[in-house]
């Protein structure tokens, strides 16, 4: 049975240079730093960088939404840190907004701010 979101993991073929990025945009030290792994807890969600890239084709085929709570600064901030734009900012509806970027390792990375969702 699923219990919901725990992990989301992102395949890099920099791991230090991933983890430094990574730092400055979530703004917290890894809890788990090895040569094999890097986690980072984000509001008692993981986000997981892997040095391995064989067999690993990275795009667009997987789409993971970190919360924000205010969608226009995030999304600026990202540019300004280095992500490309894949999807501007748009209103999916019912005061749900959404952006897609590739991050400097060409991993898919979304923002969501959706205030139907509890904080915290």
């Amino acid at each position: 049975m699923f219990l919901g979101l725990r992990t989301v993991v992102y395949h890099v073929d920099d791991l230090g240079k991933a983890k430094k990025w990574y730092t400055e945009v979530l703004g917290v030290e890894p809890y788990f730093d090895e040569p094999f792994y890097v986690g980072f807890d984000i509001g008692g969600f993981e986000l997981g960088l892997h040095p391995r890239s064989e067999g690993i084709h990275k795009g667009n085929n997987v789409a993971v939404y970190w919360g924000v709570a205010k969608i226009d600064p995030a999304y600026s901030r990202l540019l300004a840190m280095g992500a490309e734009e894949n999807e501007p900012v748009r209103d999916v509806g019912g005061d749900i907004k959404v952006a897609t970027f590739l991050d400097p390792f060409g991993n898919l990375l979304g923002i969501i701010e959706n205030p139907h969702f509890r904080k915290g």
